[in-house]
């Protein structure tokens, strides 16, 4: 299975603009993925953004055999100033791409169409009102999140996890889940011989990027495509933005 990783657009004229975003699904399409997978962050909080539904009209073009699906990200919620003052969904975002036919997994577990049983699970933002951010509580929230959204993944059933924030990660997460998949961090935007100013996690660079392998579970975190602002620029610098493709295949034991 080929699973293509869009996250992070921020899309703004400036650096991820209308015809940017059709030339990411183009090329996603051209990569032939048999699942899409869209890790939030959808438009940008600078001025003069792409709109959110011209932003979901492009990317209801991206094609995969076994689906195409979105989680939010942490400033769909934290720019969607009515969404936050009703304390609950659905935002701007997650209106316009269920409009665009684009299904959302939002604390949500579902079978995918494989010949061996595979699902694919969608976690909450970290910014979705409600969730405690005291770190404690916090953590406890989270993994009981989690457990809520595998109710009914049967047992020994493996689970693709979509959450935004990598920091999940770090949780002693439930066996069936054997691949996390998660942005946010831009890979640090600005990165210097590995190191980043400024990384939005608890861990810092643990997870800043790439893929990671602990206790014998699987991490990737992309990069994404659009930049936050700095001083008034899309500025990136040593981490490009990027398509992720994942490719999943059996271990074949030897002796």
């Amino acid at each position: 299975m080929r699973i293509a990783v869009l996250t992070d657009f921020h899309a703004h004229p400036r650096c991820m603009g209308e015809a940017e975003i059709a030339a990411v699904v183009a090329r996603t399409n051209a990569l032939a993925p048999d699942l899409v997978v869209l890790l939030g962050d959808y438009g940008s909080q600078s001025l003069g953004p792409v709109p959110f539904e011209k932003i979901a009209s492009i990317l209801g073009n991206l094609t995969a055999s076994k689906g195409v699906y979105a989680i939010q990200g942490n400033h769909d919620w934290g720019d969607d100033r009515e969404a936050r003052r009703r304390g609950h969904g659905p935002t701007h975002a997650e209106r316009a791409l269920r409009a665009a036919g684009i299904p959302f997994l939002e604390n949500t577990a579902v079978r995918l169409d494989c010949p061996v049983p595979l699902w694919l699970t969608g976690l909450e933002s970290e910014e979705t009102p409600g969730v405690p951010q005291m770190r404690e509580q916090f953590e406890r929230y989270r993994r009981d999140t989690l457990d809520r959204t595998l109710r009914d993944v049967p047992a020994g059933e493996p689970v693709i996890l979509l959450a935004h924030e990598p920091d999940i990660f770090a949780s002693d997460l439930d066996p069936r889940v054997v691949l996390t998949l998660s942005g946010h961090t831009h890979g640090g935007q600005i990165r210097i011989l590995g190191w980043s100013p400024w990384i939005p996690s608890r861990y810092g660079l643990r997870y800043a990027y790439g893929h990671i392998v602990e206790r014998g579970r699987d991490l990737v975190v992309s990069a994404g495509l659009g930049s936050h602002f700095v001083a008034g620029r899309p500025l990136r610098f040593g981490a490009p933005p990027e398509i992720v493709v994942v490719d999943l295949g059996a271990t074949v034991a030897t002796s």
